[in-house]
């Protein structure tokens, strides 16, 4: 017999733990997201995930919203973030600390995301796009590589934030996993 496990029974940190603890190397850039339900669940999975930092471009709305909380739930308090007017200036930013930048969109030359290989001591950064527009080309001449998704359905794409999930999953089990002994 299951038994469901209480929330006091999770061992999860506080935002205080949170924000000194060390954090897996990956950041998720939110190039003109549109909407705030997507934004906050994507502080959310970035939470779970213990990544480093979030990087908020364009049109994308920044904490504090009620909108962005309500799927957050108290997300923005512990993942750090900062604001770019200018996707370039926030890729411009990641190259001088030497992450590896990844977009996840569907183009010419994207890699597979389940072919996709990559050193567990990579230090990544996925753009995830616009709703409607996806990743902006401008950016786009700015990567060092693309991901798609792989699908099976009638669909063309993932819901964004669903599409921030599967990536940094499938990138914590192929680098942190790896790590461990």
């Amino acid at each position: 017999m299951l038994r469901k496990l209480g929330n006091d029974e999770l061992g999860r940190l506080s935002a205080e733990e949170f924000k000194t603890s060390e954090k897996f190397p990956f950041i998720l850039v939110l190039d003109n997201i549109r909407s705030m339900n997507n934004i906050g669940s994507m502080f959310r999975t970035a939470d779970a995930f213990r990544i480093e930092e979030m990087l908020l471009c364009g049109v994308t709305a920044c904490p504090p919203h009620r909108e962005i909380q309500r799927t957050a739930l108290d997300a923005t308090e512990s993942v750090a973030w900062q604001y770019f007017e200018q996707g370039t200036d926030a890729l411009n930013y990641l190259k001088a600390k030497g992450y590896k930048i990844f977009a996840v969109e569907q183009a010419e030359g994207a890699v597979s995301l389940n072919e996709l290989k990559v050193a567990p001591e990579t230090k990544i950064a996925l753009i995830m796009g616009n709703e409607i527009n996806g990743v902006d080309a401008e950016l786009m001449k700015m990567v060092d590589g693309c991901i798609e998704i792989p699908q099976f359905g009638t669909k063309h794409s993932f819901n964004v934030a669903v599409s921030a999930g599967i990536t940094l999953w499938d990138l914590y089990t192929k680098t942190i996993f790896q790590q461990k002994p």
